[in-house]
């Protein structure tokens, strides 16, 4: 794969205008703000989203072509991440050599256009991924990987600034959708229920385990059903699944010799007075002292480096319950998006508890 440089292999007056556009400040788009705008889904509304995004869009996606050519300790070398400022960089071309929107007829083309391109970067996560694989085994065994941090706080900055394109291209690209259920606004959810999302994340995680290890431990689910809250499915989705994931594939490698029927994996929703938290607990045999500082590196993970047994490893689908290292960050990046965070209590012996909040809007 080409190892050039963006002013090598993209045009010297790309190049330019990346770097110009980068240097732009995107403008911060709130949950409630894309609630409150999306209520009325009329030509003229889609009109003016369209036109912002076309704007926004362009400076979101040069900021991160631009990162991606400075990521620290040659990670911007790694064939993946080059892979991936490529598709940023053909993205903001898209954007630039788009005409000016000025009626419904552009509206619709436009749509079309930052659908493909949402599509195009639907795998930047598992590419990135393993481009921190490929610097990982370049890097050896000694390195202290949460001593890192500038790999860290970069990928933090990638997979937030991300989060925010697909969230706006999706939201717009959902407007128009006139089967959206009466409760959703684009991607957003009035009324989602965190339990019946739970209950599918778990079920999607134990349908990946028990591909893996043959069979799955159960998950019981405790709460109000009837309780719900404005939030987007899908976010809360990937935060379930990643942390049930994980607890599965504990409690599995714990209980694998073992005579014992395996314990089940217990999810709480709580509903607080200021804001929803869901708590997952397991009796896998928690995390060491010595672990716990690295869980959240993306550097870190308790299985094995997909790479030592697939060195071949590239832009396929393949899908493995572990070993990449960037399911907890990315769940926390989640869970911060809109107000939330995630925190990590361990037992070592037991299990662990997950607690991932999410501010509810009054």
């Amino acid at each position: 794969m080409s190892t050039l440089r963006l002013g090598e292999k993209f045009s010297k007056g790309l190049m330019q205008e990346v770097q110009k556009w980068g240097r732009l400040k995107p403008t911060g788009v709130s949950l409630r703000q894309m609630m409150q705008f999306g209520a009325k889904t009329t030509e003229k509304n889609l009109l003016i989203s369209a036109q912002f995004l076309h704007k926004e869009l362009a400076i979101r996606i040069a900021r991160i072509a631009v990162d991606l050519e400075r990521s620290p300790y040659g990670l911007s070398e790694k064939p993946a991440v080059l892979q991936v400022r490529d598709w940023y960089v053909d993205s903001f071309r898209d954007f630039r050599t788009f005409p000016e929107i000025k009626n419904d007829s552009d509206e619709k083309e436009f749509t079309k256009m930052i659908n493909k391109v949402k599509v195009r970067h639907n795998n930047v996560v598992p590419m990135m991924a393993l481009g921190v694989q490929q610097l990982k085994k370049g890097l050896g065994r000694m390195t202290s990987y949460e001593d890192l941090y500038e790999i860290h706080e970069f990928l933090d900055r990638l997979y937030m600034s991300r989060m925010g394109i697909r969230m706006l291209i999706g939201q717009h690209v959902a407007l128009h959708d006139q089967n959206l259920p009466p409760n959703c606004v684009g991607y957003i959810d009035t009324k989602m229920s965190p339990m019946e999302v739970a209950q599918n994340a778990s079920e999607d995680a134990r349908s990946v385990c028990a591909r893996e290890y043959g069979s799955a431990p159960e998950v019981k689910i405790f709460g109000d059903p009837k309780f719900t809250f404005p939030y987007v499915p899908t976010h809360l989705h990937l935060m379930v699944f990643e942390l049930v994931k994980n607890s599965l594939r504990a409690v599995n490698d714990c209980y694998m010799e073992s005579d014992k029927v395996e314990p089940p994996i217990r999810i709480i929703v709580a509903d607080g007075i200021e804001d929803v938290t869901i708590k997952v607990s397991d009796e896998g045999g928690g995390i060491p002292r010595s672990g716990l500082p690295k869980i959240f590196t993306y550097l870190y993970s308790t299985a094995k480096n997909p790479l030592d047994e697939h060195p071949d490893l590239g832009t396929s689908d393949m899908a493995t319950l572990a070993g990449y290292g960037y399911g907890l960050p990315i769940s926390r990046l989640y869970a911060r998006y809109f107000g939330g965070d995630l925190q990590i209590i361990s037992m070592e012996g037991y299990g662990e508890s997950v607690g991932a909040s999410s501010f509810s809007m009054p």
